[in-house]
């Protein structure tokens, strides 16, 4: 691993390809990884945009060593100064929205109105962030001794955030933020096909903002990469956004190391259609929430449940607003939908709606494909064990049923592993809350549709879901990436009878 370039001198351009092409982040300094380069495609043309570096499980170590050494003199800075960095960021964000946007667009496939969405979320995180260094980091305790008896939360140390491909700045900063405000270090694992997005920008973002060498270092790279994170001892919480099959894997392997492991995994999230809903209201909310971003949203709507009076209009209205919808090049023109990520993801797509199809659902929208561009698709009375509506697809696939009594829909709702976001559509909201509460799920809109994200609200999922809430809101972030620890001080020291 050689150096390439310290921390360049700031300019208009917040990422320059020449400058950081084929490189990782550690300790300050920019350099090659032992993991080498992987090109950064654009999935709607192809085009290799730049190459990015890949690290190895040497460069972690080598990272998380530096981390810890840095850390230590990070958690002793007067909070003053770490808000600071944290407002700073803030500001950088949405100094350079409009270029992190068009990496946004090209590397991910966003459309330009969510990666706008995500700039947002991401500067609001820091400025969220920016206030936790000030909160209240303890309490005093009641004691049955003559002494003073105190609950603190101090830094953890070194935390491991790996983020994957679908919303990178939002599933990695809502991490990095909160746990580098509270006094860690930091190191970022993007997924290798969003690095630039993911990783790069962020470095970039808070080298700009003062934050010290080694305090947030960039290792992208594959399982291995992730494995050693996991395992290193210097690391002592890993926050892992991913699939359900990954987290799970994650988890064990933080289990043996006995390292705490934040897990915010896969949904399958269910929008159920009470029989007083309005369609057209309901049809709107529906296809944001199942077509937004291609359904490639851990919180997208999988499984429409429509109460049996309304089935056939809701059906119908969806299916021909699917078939409406302009899919393309998000770079190019206004479209509804940009691409899938690659050829896995669509061919995995595809695959579950033909064989929701053989196995007796009607395909009422959408099914077919060009290049990596999916079709928004509507499928009408799948099997229940058909996998595009039990399983969590991560693509723009609503799968619709129907019910007859809400003892049904919660019922139907409520059958399934996971359990991340919920929505509920009815003109008597207290009878919504009433529903909600018989169905497990981490978060729940009534009278809106299931994708919402604020950087001051608790996120997390139950069952299949993750580990529940731990992101979002001052509290959560404050458990998610401090240790407790209890401290009791008397005046003169105790005697005991021994």
């Amino acid at each position: 691993m050689s150096t390439v370039t310290d921390s360049p001198t700031a300019t208009s351009t917040l990422i320059n390809p020449d400058v950081f092409a084929g490189l990782i982040h550690i300790d300050g300094a920019w350099v090659h990884g032992e993991g080498g380069q992987t090109a950064s495609v654009e999935p709607a043309t192809g085009e290799t945009l730049t190459m990015v570096g890949m690290a190895g499980p040497a460069d972690v170590a080598k990272a998380a060593e530096g981390a810890a050494r840095a850390q230590r003199e990070w958690a002793a800075t007067p909070h003053p100064v770490r808000a600071g960095v944290l407002r700073k960021a803030a500001q950088l964000w949405e100094e350079h929205a409009e270029e992190i946007m068009g990496w946004n667009v090209r590397e991910v496939g966003a459309i330009p109105p969510l990666a706008g969405f995500a700039l947002h979320v991401t500067a609001a995180e820091c400025y969220e962030a920016a206030a936790l260094p000030s909160a209240p980091l303890g309490s005093i305790l009641a004691s049955e001794e003559p002494r003073l008896s105190l609950a603190q939360q101090v830094p953890v140390g070194v935390v491991g955030v790996i983020s994957p491909f679908n919303v990178p700045l939002i599933l990695g900063i809502r991490a990095v933020a909160p746990a580098l405000a509270l006094g860690n270090a930091v190191l970022l694992k993007p997924d290798p096909r969003t690095v630039i997005t993911g990783g790069v920008s962020m470095v970039r973002i808070f080298e700009e903002a003062g934050l010290p060498k080694g305090l947030l270092q960039l290792v992208p790279g594959g399982a291995d990469v992730g494995e050693a994170m996991v395992a290193d001892p210097r690391v002592r919480v890993v926050a892992f956004t991913g699939s359900t099959r990954a987290g799970r894997a994650v988890g064990e392997l933080a289990g043996r190391h006995l390292t705490r492991a934040h897990l915010e995994l896969g949904g399958n999230s269910a929008f159920v259609i009470r029989h007083d809903a309005d369609v057209d209201r309901a049809v709107n909310l529906a296809t944001w929430g199942s077509f937004l971003h291609q359904g490639q949203i851990c919180m997208t709507v999988g499984r429409h449940i429509v109460h049996e009076s309304l089935f056939d209009a809701y059906v119908d209205k969806l299916a021909a607003k699917a078939e409406s919808m302009v899919v393309g090049d998000p770079a190019a023109g206004q479209v509804h939908l940009g691409p899938l990520i690659d050829e896995v993801q669509r061919d995995r797509v595809h695959t579950l709606v033909q064989d929701a199809v053989a196995q007796g659902a009607t395909l009422a929208a959408g099914g077919t494909y060009q290049d990596l561009f999916y079709r928004p698709t509507v499928l009408a009375n799948p099997p229940k064990d058909a996998a595009a509506y039990c399983d969590e697809v991560f693509g723009p696939v609503a799968s619709v049923v129907s019910f007859a009594t809400d003892d049904e829909a919660v019922a139907l709702a409520s059958d399934t592993e996971y359990g991340l976001s919920l929505g509920i559509v009815t003109a008597d909201a207290m009878a919504g809350w009433e529903m909600a509460q018989r169905i497990p799920s981490g978060i729940v809109h009534v009278n809106d549709q299931t994708v919402n994200d604020e950087a001051n609200a608790p996120f997390g999922g139950v069952g299949a879901s993750g580990t529940g809430s731990r992101h979002g809101g001052a509290q959560a972030n404050i458990d998610a990436f401090t240790a407790t620890r209890w401290i009791t001080m008397r005046r003169e020291p105790g005697q005991y009878p021994l």
